[in-house]
């Protein structure tokens, strides 16, 4: 069987959730400067509620364990087949 054709998914899936946490991020700045102040986008990373930017970070940390999970543990997971 070829090695090549089980892709890795959760390689994918980090890459994925990093896109679109910028995507989130910077249509967030884009709406806030245009109508608020960049403070008040700013604010939100550090405010004690529970906000959108907050997701995003949430999003960049469960895309970078992705990522460390399918780049650099698949060598240890396929020397078990």
């Amino acid at each position: 069987m070829d090695s090549k054709q089980g892709k890795n998914w959760m390689y994918g899936m980090g890459v994925l959730f990093i896109v679109m946490a910028t995507v989130i991020a910077l249509r967030n700045l884009y709406f806030y400067s245009t109508q608020l102040s960049i403070g008040f986008y700013l604010d939100n990373y550090t405010s004690s509620s529970v906000t959108n930017e907050k997701f995003v970070i949430a999003m960049l940390i469960g895309g970078g364990t992705l990522l460390y999970w399918g780049k650099f543990r698949r060598k240890n997971d396929n020397s078990n087949i």
